[in-house]
């Protein structure tokens, strides 16, 4: 038989020659170190030195170690590859989540300033009524309806139920405040009409706009007054 060098063995992995060789006797009466990879043919075991029968363990051994090493490295790369693709989904869904929390507000906050915008759109100004000598209740609240839009009304209601119970010449003995909101003082209603003190609509325009103004809206000055008593 001749000579084989298992250089090809040995130097991929002398580490696993070396174990074996205490074992099958190699006959150096040394042991090969694992940075010995880069040693000459000579100082390496001969396939020849070591007894047939034995020559297909010395193989495997080093094959089977070049196979756990390859499995080995297989797996962290499979790992890193895993838990990259796990980062960058968690980041994708943080995205799209934030993405659609974003745009959800955004369409709330539209939602809300049309309503509001549709509740400053009267439907009547306060000079398309005829100017009248007294008003009913009822012909109050009929103007009220004409002139607070968006579904507003209401709410409306609701504040001058509790502030005047529609009297629009009704006044505070102890305040001095006047009219279906009680202004206080009456005579800032004057900036929307020089006859605040005799006409309803024009006390109408002026109360609409002060809820528009300060609250958003006629609901929002009723959801203020039911937590306070007052607006």
């Amino acid at each position: 038989m001749s000579r084989i060098s298992v250089r090809g063995f040995a130097v991929a992995s002398a580490t696993a020659v070396t174990a074996v060789g205490s074992v099958v006797g190699v006959a150096s009466g040394s042991t090969a170190q694992p940075n010995d990879a880069e040693a000459t043919a000579s100082d390496v075991t001969l396939l020849a030195d070591i007894p047939a029968g034995q020559q297909a363990q010395v193989q495997t051994a080093s094959l089977a170690q070049q196979a756990d090493a390859q499995a080995i490295a297989a797996d962290a790369s499979a790992k890193k590859t895993a838990e990259e693709a796990a980062r960058k989904a968690a980041a994708e869904t943080a995205i799209a989540k934030k993405e659609a929390a974003e745009k959800a507000a955004k369409e709330a906050k539209e939602r809300e300033e049309a309503k509001k915008a549709a509740s400053r759109s009267a439907v009547r100004d306060a000079s398309s009524f005829a100017v009248q000598g007294s008003y009913t209740v009822s012909q109050i609240q009929a103007m009220a309806r004409q002139m607070v839009g968006g579904g507003q009304f209401q709410c409306f209601s609701n504040i001058v139920d509790h502030e005047s119970s529609w009297n629009y010449r009704a006044v505070n003995a102890s305040s001095g405040a006047y009219g279906l909101f009680q202004a206080l003082p009456g005579s800032k209603m004057s900036s929307v009409g020089a006859d605040w003190q005799t006409n309803p609509a024009t006390q109408i325009k002026w109360g609409l706009n002060y809820m528009n103004s300060r609250y958003g809206s006629p609901c929002d000055a009723w959801s203020f007054w039911q937590a306070n008593h007052w607006y």
